[in-house]
């Protein structure tokens, strides 16, 4: 535990982790990756190239000292990095490697003026409180899932039982597992994490799950990204019958129960964990809005399973949007981006629903920003980012 002063210590540095976190934070992955290579499968080196992965951290590191006196005020913060950690195996050996390069770090930014060796000491302590939290609440996961019915611990290895084309840049990927047993069940909503090997160098991957865990396999579906090294390697060179390392599935976004009206509203391949989202609804008789926007027809990937299934549910009704008007997409009910007015158009008349949004972050800004002028009440409407968590506001 903390003592009072350590954590006045730890507030007092605030103002200064608010003007230079973000330089605090890329120090310190560029330190922490240097000096210990093996744990560079962690990280998504795009996500430090675009400066989001310390952004990100900068962030949780700010917010923890903010509340160093009052956790629970931290909300889902430490829900969204435990559940991260659980889908790639962050292991309690990574921490200490974390912690040192966090201290050298701040020490470095700060300066010895700032970051005296009390600051240090207090900031030591504090991280060593955040770091007994999380292993604790991820070896209980890790547990938990390894106990579960069909579950496993780390990496278990699945075959490639089918690969198909969903759009001219989303292809689905169909995993069973190698040894023939039950896989673990999810909650619609969550991830799987991925273990790849390219060019003898491992990296790991969070890919959502894109339809219930039918027929003993899981299904991902993946957006071919520019220069994404995993994404072009799943795409090119993965084929069935291939085998790939999956970890359990894990992450808290996942469908509450609810008999309100459910609003999925998706951007591009934000779409994919929507799908089993609205596989788990159309087992209920709720209202379903399904809206998704997309540049135009040739990237528009399950248009016709959704087709089929408002065809056969009375309860659904779809909606689309192209930003792109290409002269041949007519399965667009609009083009355009999506704006308040054509939100409200597309929303249930009774706002008091439960909404969920995922697709780029300038999007769900949008987005969050719409449902709450319509009337959307704040805690019901919920949104994921694919890569390092970070403020929509």
């Amino acid at each position: 535990m903390l003592n009072a002063s350590d954590r006045a210590i730890v507030k007092s540095t605030v103002p200064l982790l608010e003007s230079g976190g973000e330089a605090l934070t890329t120090h310190f992955y560029k330190k922490l990756l240097n000096k210990y290579p093996q744990v560079r499968p962690l990280f998504n080196q795009a996500h430090q190239a675009s400066g989001d992965q310390p952004r990100a951290l900068a962030n949780g590191v700010l917010m923890y000292a903010r509340h160093i006196d009052q956790l629970d005020q931290l909300g889902g913060l430490v829900a969204k990095i435990i559940n991260k950690h659980v889908a790639l195996q962050i292991l309690p050996e990574h921490y200490p490697l974390v912690g040192e390069c966090l201290l050298e770090a701040i020490r470095e930014v700060l300066g010895a003026e700032i970051a005296t060796d009390e600051v240090i000491a207090a900031w030591g302590r504090a991280y060593g409180q955040l770091a007994d939290i999380l292993i604790g609440a991820e070896e209980n996961i890790y547990e938990e899932k390894a106990l579960a019915v069909g579950g496993w611990r780390g990496a278990r290895e699945f075959k490639v039982v089918n690969k198909v084309a969903e759009s001219a840049e989303i292809t689905s990927f169909y995993f069973a597992p190698a040894d023939g047993q039950p896989i673990l069940d999810f909650t619609p909503g969550q991830y799987i994490g991925m273990q790849l090997f390219l060019n003898g160098e491992e990296i790991r991957r969070n890919y959502s799950l894109s339809a219930r865990a039918g027929n003993n396999q899981y299904r991902i579906s993946v957006k071919r990204e520019p220069g994404g090294r995993a994404s072009n390697y799943l795409h090119d060179k993965v084929q069935v019958g291939n085998s790939i390392s999956l970890f359990p599935p894990s992450g808290e976004f996942t469908l509450a129960h609810s008999d309100k009206p459910l609003v999925l509203i998706s951007g591009g391949v934000g779409i994919t964990p929507t799908l089993a989202m609205l596989q788990a609804a159309l087992e209920t008789q709720r209202p379903i809005h399904f809206i998704h926007c997309a540049r135009n027809g040739s990237v528009h990937a399950f248009r016709d399973w959704i087709e089929g299934l408002a065809s056969k549910h009375p309860q659904l009704k779809q909606f689309y949007l192209y930003s792109e008007d290409d002269g041949v997409s007519a399965a667009a009910h609009a083009v355009g981006l999506l704006d308040q007015a054509q939100l409200e158009q597309w929303l249930p008349e009774d706002r008091d629903l439960d909404a969920y949004f995922l697709g780029p972050k300038g999007f769900m800004a949008a987005v969050k920003r719409q449902l709450k002028a319509a009337g959307v009440p704040d805690d019901q409407a919920r949104y994921e980012f694919f890569g390092p968590a970070s403020a929509l506001e």
